[in-house]
C-alpha cells in the first residue's frame, strides 16, 4: 500500500492532536484536569468508553438523582445511599488502601469533614478494598469521617455514582435531595474541597 504526503500529514496531525490532549490529563492534574470543565470532558470521555454497566445497575449523571444503593459500614452495619444523608449534602470519596493518590488526600477530607460540624457538608469515604487492608490502614492513618466498604467491580459504588472506569480517588457531591452535583476524578490538594464544594 503506498502512503502519500497528504495521508502522512493527517497522521501526524491526528498523533499531535492526541499528544496535547493527553498532555493535558495525564502525569499529574493538568491544567485542564484542574478545571470544572476539564472535569466534564474527562468524566464524559471515560464514561463512553466505559463497558456497559451489568443489568439493573444504574450509572448516574451530574444533574440525576442517584438509583439507591447500599454499602457496608465499616462496623457491618447496612448503609443505604442517598437515604442514609436525607436532608444534607454530602461528598462521597471513593478510594482504597493501595491507592496513592487517595492516601494523599484523605488528611485534606478530614480536614474539611472537621470543620464542617454538625450541619454542614457531611464527608462519607467508601473504600473498594478489602475490610481487613482497611482497618489496618485506618490504624495508621485515622479520620474523623464515616467509613463505609464495598467490593470493586462492575457494579460498585463507583460505578452507580458515575465512575464506570473505576478510577481513582474520585469524589460526588451529592445535593440534599440525592442529586449528583459534581464530580471530580483524581486527588484535591490542600485547601481544594472548600471552593469546589461551594455553588
Amino acid at each position: 500500500m503506498k502512503v502519500g504526503p497528504l495521508t502522512v500529514v493527517a497522521i501526524a496531525v491526528v498523533a499531535g492532536g492526541l499528544g496535547v490532549l493527553a498532555s493535558l490529563f495525564v502525569g499529574g492534574p493538568g491544567p485542564l484536569l484542574g478545571t470544572e470543565a476539564g472535569q466534564r470532558l474527562y468524566a464524559d470521555t471515560l464514561s463512553a468508553t466505559a463497558p456497559a454497566p451489568p443489568e439493573g445497575v444504574a450509572v448516574a449523571r451530574r444533574g440525576d438523582a442517584i438509583a439507591p444503593f447500599e454499602v457496608a459500614g465499616l462496623d457491618g452495619a447496612a448503609l443505604q445511599l442517598p437515604a442514609a444523608y436525607n436532608d444534607r449534602p454530602v461528598l462521597v470519596n471513593l478510594w482504597a488502601s493501595w491507592c496513592g493518590p487517595c492516601i494523599e488526600e484523605m488528611p485534606e477530607l478530614d480536614r474539611f469533614a472537621r470543620e464542617q460540624g454538625a450541619d454542614g457538608v457531611q464527608v462519607l469515604g467508601i473504600a473498594l478494598d478489602d475490610a481487613d487492608a482497611v482497618r489496618v490502614f485506618l490504624e495508621r492513618i485515622p479520620v474523623t469521617y464515616t467509613i463505609a466498604l464495598d467490593t470493586p467491580g462492575p457494579a460498585d459504588a463507583g460505578v452507580r455514582l458515575g465512575n464506570p472506569r473505576g478510577v481513582l480517588p474520585y469524589t460526588v457531591l451529592l445535593s440534599a435531595d440525592g442529586r449528583l452535583l459534581k464530580q471530580r476524578i483524581g486527588p484535591f490538594a490542600h485547601g481544594e474541597i472548600d471552593g469546589w464544594v461551594a455553588p
